[in-house]
């Protein structure tokens, strides 16, 4: 069904990935190479590893059944054991009977179905819709809420602004807004153009640099809060400001105290479109615990001088702001605090709800220019077949103590007794906090089903393993979350003979199971991906957008859509600022709540009515400092997608001596006796592992930077080979609002790893042995 086109032999198809679009380059059965669209000004250069890695030599081929579950025998442990090859029909059967097992006998919350979404830009070929579809109609499952991006902010914003981060985005200012009317972007956390490589859906072209210069060309100035100088372009020329990391909140409450002190404080927004100003002015002035929040105060904590502080302020009410709030700045302890504290930041800086200011969420991560977002029909969902939710950090919680009620959200929330855990797109042992923790808790249930291309560490932690596509390797179609295009995936290659469609596991399954005609609806894939086109062709004909006919757009291999902007300038905030009685927001009070009454009844002293500081469990200018002198910055990486694309050849290229470089300031090194190029051992309480020192003075004194997705690689005492810095992180939420991650918040000490140390072995497939034709011969 693909769209090919041929010449000396090598075949060109079109196709998206999450970093954009691509033409696939292939002779017979192999991708040769990707080249970038010829429209896309900024290509990432992450499509350059995929082929490689496409027929790597660590590819999952054939269903796999790991040796001591078909024994029944828990020594070895998931992820030291041997695996048995075996048919598709056996590998179906055996799943399909854990299923229903599991579920007769525990009952559907005994089953988690787990997904993270960036398995593929394909809206038809998407896991996270396909396994939640099948367990929805297998009778209900155990499922999360939330994502590790930005699950502070997801639940804290809209208790404050009645929305979450998308819809601060879409409410909030657009790059061209801010080049027509903006004089200043305050950005906590930066802008790194590195995380605008990719968007969910894949952008058609990459034009977040333009925009940022544009934008400087404007002569809008920017500030980057950060600990890390290449947060911000180097041609922007913004102010750095490097905080101690996880201090984002102790500044803002800072600046908003000298807005107020310096009565430069926009109080008639607050007056008319905010709850709680005077509550909130009396904390930050200090009348109400004696602790002014001024720059002096703010300086012990964030190691920013008090005259810059107040400099800054007085910058921000004298131009039209922007005040930008970064997802990395939540993940941290909590990380609600500097959410809701940049929102008032912004609601009193004199630019909420005018054209070019206020508040934003992510800002520079994601390739948007205006403000509107298309959307495309998906995957239908059954009603009513998730029957228990928790929060996506909380996993590990949940597998170690079923039974076990933690507070979420003004919700009690109680752990089920998971005995089976189903995972289709994504890779826990990447995202995860703690991995060592992780790794003990994924012991415990009694069957894990996982569909993987390659073996990683979660597909080596598996019982049951679905060898599946590749997004090379099939049809589909994509609409990116800030695009205008609707692009064709066709498909570049074939699978190998053994591999299938995550859909077409699902359908086996469903067959084994008795639904297997409700499941498909009686459609191919094919047919499906015809459908999902026409069901967005539907959709947006109301929207009197005529979009061309399945068969012309497939040839054509994308439609533009026009552009959509949201009015008026300064989004819903302007018709707040307005008339806060004709537009309320989605808020108890219909204002900007500086003050929730809805937060406070909960009664949670880690996350408290309004935005205050509260100490986090440990940070530099401490005692924890100590022992463990560092703080680790785990920032997205620029070389792949999280984890994907780790083996390819531009994150292999990136390495430090085959391990993941880690970012030390030159001052650092030096008092520990560490040479760049070096490898180095990094370690805490929780874990250790092993990087490659790289030298600079691009990040603060007294911080490490080391990016996630190197793939989880422990030797027998639980040391990283690799350098995956998730075993060094806490597994703890926020607070008991949001329950999110807080990988920022980590100490760690790094020294010389010494001459002798132990290969990485990351890629290294484990060993696996022939099962007779249709069976095992393990469990015969």
């Amino acid at each position: 069904m693909s769209g090919d086109s041929s010449a000396g032999g090598t075949t060109r198809t079109p196709t998206t990935f999450h970093w954009g679009r691509y033409d696939v380059l292939s002779s017979g059965d192999r991708v040769v190479a990707l080249e970038p669209h010829p429209g896309d000004p900024d290509p990432s250069p992450v499509g350059a590893g995929v082929p490689e890695v496409n027929h790597a030599p660590y590819r999952i081929t054939r269903p796999m059944v790991r040796e001591g579950w078909l024994r029944g025998d828990r020594d070895p442990v998931r992820g030291r054991d041997r695996f048995v090859a075996v048919s598709w029909d056996r590998a179906l059967d055996l799943a399909a009977g854990e299923l229903a097992r599991v579920r007769n006998e525990h009952g559907p919350t005994a089953i988690y179905g787990g997904s993270y979404g960036w398995g593929s830009a394909g809206r038809f070929h998407h896991p996270q819709s396909q396994i939640h579809r099948f367990l929805a109609m297998a009778g209900g499952y155990t499922a999360s809420v939330n994502t590790y991006s930005f699950a502070a902010m997801e639940v804290v914003l809209p208790h404050v602004i009645g929305g979450g981060p998308t819809s601060l985005h879409e409410r909030g200012p657009s790059w061209r807004e801010i080049t027509e009317h903006g004089g200043l972007v305050v950005s906590f956390g930066g802008m790194a153009v590195k995380n605008a490589q990719m968007v969910s859906g894949g952008p058609s072209r990459h034009t977040q640099t333009s925009w940022q210069r544009a934008a400087a060309g404007a002569g809008v100035g920017f500030v980057n809060v950060s600990p890390v100088r290449d947060d911000a372009a180097d041609e922007l020329g913004a102010q750095w400001l490097p905080l101690r990391p996880g201090t984002d909140a102790a500044l803002m409450l800072a600046l908003t105290h000298v807005l107020l002190a310096e009565e430069l404080a926009d109080t008639d927004f607050a007056n008319r479109c905010c709850t709680g100003f005077d509550r909130f002015r009396e904390h930050v002035l200090g009348r109400s615990d004696g602790t002014a929040k001024d720059p002096e105060w703010a300086e012990g904590i964030t190691g920013v001088a008090a005259g810059e502080i107040r400099e800054l302020a007085r910058a921000i009410a004298a131009h039209r702001t922007v005040i930008n709030l970064a997802w990395s700045i939540q993940r941290h302890d909590h990380g609600e605090q500097p959410c809701w504290a940049g929102i008032a930041l912004a609601a009193l800086s004199g630019s909420c709800g005018r054209p070019g200011g206020g508040p934003a969420a992510g800002l520079g991560i994601a390739e948007h220019g205006t403000r509107g977002q298309w959307r495309i029909a998906s995957l239908p969902q059954p009603p009513g077949g998730v029957v228990a939710r928790i929060p996506v950090a909380r996993i590990a919680d949940m597998l170690l103590s079923p039974g076990e009620t933690i507070d979420y959200n003004g919700e009690r929330i109680t752990f089920p007794d998971t005995r089976l855990v189903y995972w289709a797109g994504g890779n826990p042992f990447h995202h995860h906090q703690d991995l060592g923790r992780l790794d003990r808790a994924w012991q415990r249930p009694d069957t894990v089903i996982v569909h993987e291309s390659w073996w990683n560490a979660t597909a080596t932690r598996a019982d049951l393993v679905f060898p599946v596509a590749t997004s090379l390797e099939r049809d589909d179609v994509a609409l990116g979350s800030a695009d205008s295009t609707i692009t064709a995936m066709h498909r570049a290659v074939p699978p190998p003979a053994d591999v299938r469609t995550d859909h077409a596991v699902f359908a086996g399954l469903a067959e084994r199971l008795g639904f297997g005609e409700r499941f498909t609806e009686g459609r191919s894939e094919w047919q499906w991906v015809r459908e999902l086109y026409d069901r967005t062709r539907d959709r947006l004909r109301d929207e009197r957008i005529d979009l061309p006919g399945f068969d012309e757009f497939w040839d054509a291999g994308s439609a533009t859509l026009p552009e959509k902007d949201m009015s008026p300038d300064g989004g819903s905030f302007a018709a707040l600022r307005a008339d806060p009685s004709a537009a309320p927001l989605a808020t108890p009070s219909g204002r900007i709540e500086l003050v929730s009454d809805t937060v406070a009844a909960f009664g949670y002293p880690d996350c408290p009515g309004m935005p205050v500081w509260l100490e986090p469990y440990e940070r530099l200018g401490t005692e924890a400092a100590e022992r463990h002198g560092l703080h680790l910055v785990s920032n997205q990486p620029k070389t792949r997608l999280h984890s994907q694309y780790d083996g390819g050849r531009t994150s292999r290229e990136s390495k430090v001596g085959g391990r993941e470089p880690v970012d030390l300031h030159p001052e650092d090194a030096r008092a520990r006796g560490i040479a760049d190029g070096e490898t180095v051992r990094i370690h805490n309480d929780r874990g250790a592992c092993l990087a490659g020192a790289r030298l600079t003075d691009a990040v603060r004194p007294g911080v490490a930077v080391l990016a996630t997705g190197a793939w989880y690689d422990p030797d027998a005492d639980g040391l990283c080979r690799h350098g995956n810095p998730n075993v060094l992180t806490r597994d703890a939420g926020t607070s008991r609002l949001a329950q999110g991650p807080t990988s920022g918040t980590t100490l760690v000490e790094i020294e010389p790893a010494g001459a002798d140390v132990p290969a990485v072995r990351a890629f290294d497939p484990p060993e696996i042995v022939e099962g007779r034709p249709g069976d095992a011969t393990t469990d015969a």
